[in-house]
């Protein structure tokens, strides 16, 4: 007697392969410092008012990501204390070794919707972070407000985070047409900022060390460029400026010896925004220098706040999507910052581009 058939109808299959795609599942993690392995992880299926969104490409951030990955992070050294907003040196820390969930650009389509679901469609692209996972659930109202404009290539949504973060810097900064802003540091955020500064009116001196970088800068709209590697950026900014200095300086380089340059090339009286994730102690910088001598402000500028000035009517997740509006407007360019594309099982290789190869690696992208 021959074996019985199996038939299974076209509805039977698709449930088939989201089951077997449901158990497959995958998520970077840090294994230990510099070592990155994959691991499977099950998320819930959609409720009723739920979809699920499988992941197209997850960005790699060369800020914040990279601490957890070096093992330069401060909350894997010492333990976070929400309640008061600090940090503890005692026998206990806030994460430990294997870290899992991090990353914070990705872009998805939406693959299955709850049975109540009306404001989202399976095929929705939706921008948001959720961590370098292949899949997550989320709330219906949550994606429909963070559908793809259909004017834009999906893998420019793994840019809302970082650009959310940029568009913050230019919030603190408080640029008014016709003014000088110095921007320190060109990597994906500095060079964010280059734009939204210009759009914001102001006139842009882009600094970094690296050629490219520079190069880039003044393709995306910066009036001037300084190379630290050649001048002293106090001097040459305030040359540019006729010896007053910047009106606003922007550091995103996260470098204490940036935020020094950042101090001395700005004008007297006016305002640095930090907005780099410094790390370790503070070599390279002499607060009794320019900072003391000319009443230098510095503002810190980071993404779970905003300007005390602005929070009754700006949020993290306006500052979302005004920044995905700018790039369906077409105002901002993001296809020349994508340096490198990997496919999810090679995370290693570029985490590891990223953290050695300064040069040529700007945005490092996972592909699913």
């Amino acid at each position: 007697m021959s074996a019985p058939t199996l038939v299974l109808s076209v509805a039977g299959i698709q449930l088939y392969r989201r089951q077997v795609r449901f158990t497959m599942a995958r998520a970077v993690r840090f294994v230990s410092p510099r070592t990155v392995d994959i691991a499977e992880y099950a998320d819930p299926r959609p409720g009723p008012e739920e979809v699920l969104i499988e992941t197209l490409y997850s960005g790699i951030s060369a800020g914040t990501e990279l601490t957890a990955y070096r093992g330069s992070n401060p909350h894997l050294s010492k333990r976070w204390e929400p309640e008061r907003r600090l940090f503890l040196d005692d026998s206990a820390v806030t994460l430990e070794y294997p870290v899992e969930g991090w990353g914070y650009e990705e872009v998805g389509r939406v693959n299955e919707i709850g049975a109540a679901v009306t404001q989202v469609a399976v095929g929705d692209i939706v921008w948001g972070a959720w961590g370098h996972k292949s899949s997550v659930t989320v709330a219906q109202e949550w994606a429909a407000k963070r559908l793809l404009d259909n004017r834009v290539d999906s893998i420019y949504g793994i840019f809302s985070f970082i650009g959310a973060i940029a568009l913050n810097g230019i919030l603190d900064a408080d640029i008014h047409v016709g003014e000088y802003v110095a921007v320190f540091g060109q990597g994906i955020p500095g060079l964010i900022v280059t734009q939204l500064a210009r759009l914001n009116g102001g006139k842009v001196i882009a600094v970094d060390g690296i050629e490219r970088r520079i190069e880039l800068a003044r393709k995306l709209g910066a009036e001037f460029t300084v190379d630290f590697t050649k001048q002293r950026p106090g001097e040459a900014v305030k040359s540019l400026t006729g010896d007053r200095g910047a009106d606003v300086s922007i550091e995103f380089s996260g470098s204490s010896r940036g935020l020094h340059d950042a101090i001395s090339a700005t004008a007297f009286n006016s305002r640095v925004v930090a907005a780099g994730f410094f790390q370790g102690e503070g070599a390279g910088l002499y607060l009794g220098q320019e900072f003391h001598h000319n009443r230098i402000e510095i503002v810190c500028s980071q993404i779970s706040g905003v300007n005390p000035r602005l929070d009754h009517r700006w949020s993290p997740y306006r500052l979302q999507r005004t920044f995905m509006d700018l790039v369906g407007a077409g105002k901002v360019d993001l296809q020349p910052l994508i340096s490198n594309t990997f496919p999810v099982e090679q995370a290693g290789d570029a985490f590891r581009l990223l953290d050695e190869d300064r040069q040529d690696a700007l945005q490092v992208v996972l592909e699913f």
